[in-house]
């Protein structure tokens, strides 16, 4: 019998074991870990190694000798190709528990801790036609025709859609459409690779619970003859439409959005209802992409903090007040602390129009204006981007040391890895971990820690004493 040899290009048989943060299959072939996309725990598959390293390699899945009993048929014709989606072909209850154990993982592995209270994922109320917000890249196929959609999975080759099964199925028209437009005028389409051409995405966004619409172009210049006539053509055929706007980058990036935004026709926003208050959200927003779950996890934070109407809160990230505001309702003050100055200015808007008036706003880096405060909050918010806190916030915290902590991670990694630092010293303690399914399809997972002060005097049953000893 020929040894099997781990070098590129051999196939070998391995048993998927679980799912990495990637969304990637994990298995085990001769004591190394091979990583495999597509598969589910509990596939049994024929795998050609793609990538090798001494002790691990990826792989690509050749043939399913047994499927999963976690294996479904995907909602979407181009689910095996898309790069949207990574978990369309694993059913959803099972979707939650791969999400909950990513969660479990980064906190025992990255952050030391034993056993953390990690609650079961607070799943949506549906799998698809959830995303409030869709952003497409713009190309010519071989024969000229406009294209939108996502890139192949591990390429730069565009996927063409029509409708994706997970943006709301009302923005679905206008994907389909609109290429068409674009392609009737002429307009050109921007090549990423010479920095030449003109349009370089396709921008939608709907509110859920009102239904307006936002079409957005980014472009790499303002000189897009015909758009203002086009414009307005899109509002008379899509009454939904409330506003088209032209968005300028003109970096060489990969980053979708630059910094200006001009309205060409309608109004600069749309207005949703979010848990009872309404909101302006422009084009470049950050605004939760599922509403719906936003919404079910400000509640159960609302519950777990269950505030008497005289505490001090600040909200810290606090982008255009989407949390700031419903919570501004059950505390004696609230101050949001936001780096973006647009999101500031809607933020005021978004209060004004409410008539919430205990509220205030400053505009900055949370890690230089927390420090300089001037007030030891009861409760702060945390709700950073991806890389998580600057390390002067955890400090300006373990100074000032409020006594309770909502820390919100759109990435369990950093979101351990701050956790470990709040809590290495017994200062504070962790009483609840609440993931959330914000992406279905995806394995991407958001998160809500609650974090209480501690009362070391009383001793000896923090849990912060199941940290581990590499503290």
């Amino acid at each position: 019998m020929t040894k099997i040899v781990w070098q590129q290009g051999e196939l070998i048989e391995v048993t998927i074991a679980d799912l990495n943060d990637t969304g990637e299959g994990v298995g085990r072939f001769d004591e190394r870990v091979v990583f495999v996309p597509d598969t589910v725990p509990g596939d049994r598959a024929i795998v050609r190694l793609i990538h090798v390293k001494p002790k691990y390699a990826h792989g690509k899945l050749q043939q399913l000798l047994q499927p999963s009993p976690h294996r479904i048929r995907p909602s979407c014709i181009v689910a095996d190709k898309c790069g949207g989606c990574q978990w369309q072909h694993i059913n959803y209850d099972y979707q939650l528990i791969a999400k909950r154990n990513q969660v479990i993982q980064a906190l025992e592995r990255i952050g030391g801790f034993i056993q953390p209270p990690v609650d079961p994922v607070l799943a949506a109320p549906s799998a698809l036609s959830y995303r409030n917000k869709a952003t497409y890249p713009l190309s010519r196929s071989a024969t000229g025709q406009v294209q939108a959609g996502y890139y192949q999975k591990g390429s730069h080759q565009l996927i063409n859609l029509n409708q994706c099964p997970v943006q709301d199925t009302r923005l679905n028209p206008l994907l389909a459409e609109v290429k068409q437009d674009i392609q009737k005028q002429g307009w050109q389409i921007y090549d990423e690779q010479r920095h030449q051409g003109q349009i370089r995405h396709l921008g939608l966004r709907i509110g859920r619970r009102t239904g307006e619409m936002l079409l957005t172009l980014v472009v790499k210049d303002w000189n897009l003859a015909g758009i203002e006539n086009q414009a307005q053509e899109w509002l008379k055929r899509y009454p939904q439409l409330v506003g088209v706007s032209l968005n300028q980058n003109r970096d060489r990036t990969n980053v979708i959005f630059g910094n200006e935004t001009r309205c060409i026709a309608g109004v600069p926003y749309l207005q949703e209802k979010f848990a009872g208050l309404e909101f302006q959200v422009r084009p470049d927003t950050f605004f939760q992409i599922y509403t719906e779950t936003a919404e079910a996890l400000l509640q159960i934070i609302q519950s777990e903090l269950n505030l008497q109407g005289h505490e001090v809160l600040v909200d810290a990230y606090c982008g255009i007040g989407t949390l700031t505001l419903p919570l501004a309702k059950q505390v004696r003050q609230v101050t949001g602390l936001e780096v973006q100055p647009a999101a500031v200015e809607q933020a005021i808007l978004n209060a004004q129009h409410n008539e919430i008036n205990n509220v205030t706003f400053q505009v900055g880096a949370v890690e230089k204006l927390l420090p300089k405060m001037g007030i030891i909050p009861e409760v702060v918010l945390l709700d950073p981007p991806r890389k998580g806190c600057d390390r002067a916030v955890i400090d300006t915290l373990l100074q000032t040391k409020p006594s309770r902590i909502v820390y919100l991670s759109c990435k369990v990694a950093t979101l351990a890895r701050d956790l470990k630092l709040l809590c290495q010293n017994g200062q504070y303690d962790i009483t609840r971990v609440q993931p959330a399914d914000f992406f279905p399809q995806t394995a991407h997972v958001e998160a809500a820690a609650f974090l209480v002060l501690s009362h070391l005097d009383k001793g000896a049953e923090s849990f912060t004493k199941t940290l581990t000893g590499n503290l």
